[in-house]
């Protein structure tokens, strides 16, 4: 199957007024239906390089043109400037509040770490003498130092994209920047949505270019990032499960230290209840009860500094010496395998980090760093402080090392916060786990699941009802199948990491193809951060036999669903490009396309951004008529967080003008909220056609004035490239409509249905503006006459010579996701009489 799309979307200056940088093909374009080039061609500049349906790859050079005007994207034209970030011009006030209200939403989970991270250490390594007490809080401190604040607060929160954090914000952008998605419906113009914001181009662009190409150029490595992120993401759904699972149990585990007689059963049974309720509410959304969680977790951080500067004041603050990291060495030189195993434990200090960079949404990056710095790394190391003090003096309590830390007068008090802490925190990853689902299932890599929006105000706040209760399953199945904490803490090591290392790997491919610095500093990111992150796993996968395989067999099933539906998903796009329509069939059909044209408007859904949908066959075949007007309507995801609404809708003219067909695409960004009805959405679209035709009108007036000044020579001259004095490489032109004429007079005056008068062709400004009001009442009267959706069904089905893995795939586990998976349409309710199905099957 030839490419879509070859032109590569280099850096771009988003201003429409300036020069951009783009690839000029040196070959000439392979256009396989004339007509459509020709209604493109009066919507392009004459700097530009026209973009077919079906291009040869051809060579290509880094040049720079003109402003780039493309049929696509007339309401982009709309637009001035770039999407603004909603946080840019905001109060030193109101950034103190936002950084408040953080504490709620991003540093739940790492905030309750304290809870469980040395108890679990030092079951794994126990305490011989106060120098392993040293040496274990020296590990957990620069953990703390690097994870958390070098690597995610300093570096990583900066990678967001457009405020959307997480590993899927990291896969769109490095989609954005080179063309590594599997599913071959990128065009050109969806880098001119204005939030795209592609660099201008730099002195590392040479490097990021050969990065960019050697991405684009081979499979393998295109299916390499795509496994990469599928796993990070399965992880992270593994998170969501044991988030809940390790603080709810560990927090109600204080019971066996305020009351002797309870047993760890009763703990078990009392955690069960707890995450039921968790689960339960977790519909109402983070914003119903924001006002109470954002408090409560700013208490429980002041519980853990207070308690901390306690226990240092009356027990020991010689602690203090563990910020003297050779006490790391002696640590290990003194339990050498212990200490190893002891760093599975280690590591849940630094349990939430993902979790800040998966909760980012709407919250500035600012806010999220100060309130970290000043507030949270602070308490934490307090905490930590303080309970190693404690344990100076009372080695036997190492075992429930928080809450024996706690001073007997404020036990009670500390245990309920905890416990709120813990919901909180558990509430907090579930959420994330939604946001990274729909960010996913936006770029297909997902099977569509109900997503219920539980803000008005801040579109991020979900709840998937099935995905809920799925976790809430496993996750009583981990508490009462596990129920010790050394376990469920090595099981959430292992998701922790898992998302962790993936996350290193994208920023680390961000570096140098979008942020383009100097590859020394990349080098010393990736070596140091990469390699402590695959010393931490290491020592999780040691201890996998103990039970914390289940979450390892969780995390590869999600893989699994998420790898098929990306699979089958592909094949059917391909097959379905394979199969499109021929532009000579359709002059073959006439303009009433072999049938008789009723009046209304039909909105033929498929998923195709380029050429005739074969399903457009089965509607011809299958009807005895077909509307006066068709749309194909394609609903895609772009790999940008946010769409503008003016930004929304793109068309095209599909064949001649007397066919009356256009081609929309719908366009989503996986953040974006499709809460429209199908009134809302007709609305919409057909406002957004009528002004793509005066535009279309427009344009073809312009151009015919600039043809009056066009000499012969440049007239008919081809596609030209002049190279400056200083290397810079200028396009001059392309050919323009003139240059077809001969080649398609014959087929437009045999295809139109209007003759011209004399009278007509004297007066062709008269004869355009006429023209354009017939079009704009034949749309009205259309649109009176209704509006039905042709749902084109298709499925596929492997080939009878395939191998069997590939049958089993397609046949069965991928029939059975989309059986069951949620229908595109349902979200626009739809009527059920104003709906018309056809199904198809491919054979792939």
């Amino acid at each position: 199957m030839s490419e879509e799309s070859s032109e590569i979307n280099g850096g771009f200056s988003m201003d429409s007024s300036e020069s951009r940088w783009v690839f000029h093909e040196d070959e000439d374009d392979d256009v396989s239906d004339i007509e459509e080039y020709h209604a493109d061609l009066r919507f392009r500049g004459r700097n530009t390089v026209p973009d077919s349906e079906d291009e040869d790859n051809a060579e290509q050079k880094l040049i720079r043109t003109g402003p780039r005007i493309d049929s696509f994207d007339v309401e982009a034209l709309d637009v001035p400037g770039v999407h603004r970030n909603d946080y840019e011009d905001i109060s030193v006030g109101k950034k103190i509040v936002l950084a408040f209200q953080t504490l709620g939403v991003v540093f739940g989970d790492v905030g309750t770490s304290p809870l469980y991270t040395f108890s679990v250490m030092f079951r794994k390594a126990p305490i011989n003498e106060n120098e392993d007490i040293l040496g274990a809080l020296s590990l957990v401190l620069y953990t703390l130092i690097l994870i958390p604040l070098v690597k995610y607060v300093l570096v990583v929160l900066w990678a967001n994209d457009n405020g959307e954090g997480g590993t899927f914000a990291l896969y769109s952008l490095i989609c954005r920047h080179a063309k590594v998605s599997l599913l071959p419906n990128q065009l050109a113009s969806d880098a001119r949505i204005s939030s795209f914001r592609l660099k201008v181009p730099s002195p590392e662009l040479e490097r990021s270019l050969k990065i960019k190409e050697r991405l684009e150029s081979s499979l393998t490595l295109k299916k390499t990032l795509l496994i990469l992120v599928l796993a990070g993401t399965s992880m992270v759904i593994a998170n969501g499960v044991v988030t809940p699972a390790m603080s709810v149990l560990s927090s109600v585990g204080g019971l066996n230290i305020g009351i002797d007689a309870i047993k760890q059963d009763q703990v078990v049974m009392i955690s069960v209840a707890c995450l039921i309720v968790l689960f339960s509410v977790q519909k109402y959304g983070t914003s119903k009860v924001g006002l109470a969680v954002g408090p409560a977790l700013f208490i429980w951080f002041c519980s853990l500094a207070g308690i901390g500067i306690y226990n240092l004041v009356k027990y020991d603050s010689s602690v203090l010496r563990a910020f003297n990291p050779i006490h790391i060495y002696y640590f290990f030189k003194r339990n050498s395998t212990k200490a190893w195993y002891s760093l599975g434990g280690c590591l849940l200090c630094a349990t939430g980090s993902e979790a800040m960079f998966a909760d980012l949404c709407y919250f500035p990056v600012r806010s999220v760093q100060l309130t970290f710095v000043f507030l949270v790394l602070p308490c934490l190391l307090l905490g930590y402080l303080g309970q190693a003090a404690y344990l100076m003096e009372n080695h036997a309590d190492a075992g429930h090392a928080f809450y024996s830390s706690v001073p007997s007068g404020a036990f009670w008090p500390t245990f309920l916060i905890a416990n709120i802490a813990a919901l909180i925190a558990s509430r907090a990853m579930t959420t994330a786990t939604f946001s990274c689902i729909k960010q996913s299932t936006a770029l297909g890599c997902f099977p569509r699941l109900k997503i219920i929006h539980t803000s008005r105000k801040f579109m991020g706040q979900i709840y998937i009802p099935v995905l809920n209760w799925f976790l809430l399953a496993v996750s009583l199945v981990l508490v009462c199948s596990i129920s010790s904490i050394d376990e469920i803490g090595n099981a959430y090591g292992i998701a922790e990491m898992g998302v962790m290392m993936t996350t290193t790997v994208l920023l680390t491919l961000v570096m140098l193809l979008i942020w383009q610095i100097h590859i020394m500093i990349v080098l010393c990111f990736a070596v140091v951060f990469l390699g402590l992150e695959l010393t931490f796993f290491s020592s999780v996968l040691c201890s996998v036999a103990d039970g914390s395989w289940i979450i390892l067999v969780f995390s590869v099933i999600m893989f699994l669903i998420m790898y098929v539906w990306n699979y089958g998903s592909n094949l059917k796009y391909e097959t379905e490009v394979k199969q499109k329509l021929s532009m000579d069939l359709m002059r073959e059909l006439g303009s009433n396309l072999g049938t008789i044209r009723a009046p209304g408007i039909g909105l033929l859904y498929n998923e195709l951004v380029k050429g005739i949908p074969a399903i457009l066959g089965h509607f011809l075949t299958t009807l005895p008529a077909i509307h006066s007007m068709i749309i194909f309507v394609s609903i895609k995801y772009v790999p940008v967080p946010v769409v503008p609404q003016s930004e929304r809708f793109l068309f095209r003219r599909v064949c001649l003008k007397s066919y009356h067909i256009f081609r929309c695409i719908a366009r989503y960004g996986y953040k974006d909220v499709r809460k429209e009805n199908h009134q809302t959405f007709e609305q919409m679209l057909i406002e957004s056609l009528e002004k793509f035709i005066r535009r279309e009108a427009q344009e073809r007036s312009l151009e015919s004035d600039r043809d009056e000044d066009i000499d012969s020579e440049d007239e008919y001259s081809s596609s030209r490239v002049l190279i400056a004095p200083n290397g810079s490489v200028y396009s001059l032109g392309i050919p323009l409509l003139s240059d077809f004429k001969d080649t398609s007079s014959s087929v437009l005056e045999a295809s139109t249905s209007e003759v011209l008068s004399p009278t007509a062709s004297d007066s062709p400004a008269f004869d355009a503006e006429q023209s354009l009001e017939r079009e704009l009442s034949f749309i009205h009267k259309a649109k009176e006459s209704g509006v039905v959706y042709l749902l084109g069904h298709g499925d596929i089905r492997a080939r009878k010579e395939s191998w069997f893995i590939k049958k089993l795939v397609i046949n069965y586990f991928y029939a059975f996701l989309r059986k069951n998976c949620r229908r595109g349409i349902t979200t626009l309710s739809v009527p059920h009489s104003h709906l018309m199905q056809v199904s198809m099957t491919y054979m792939v």
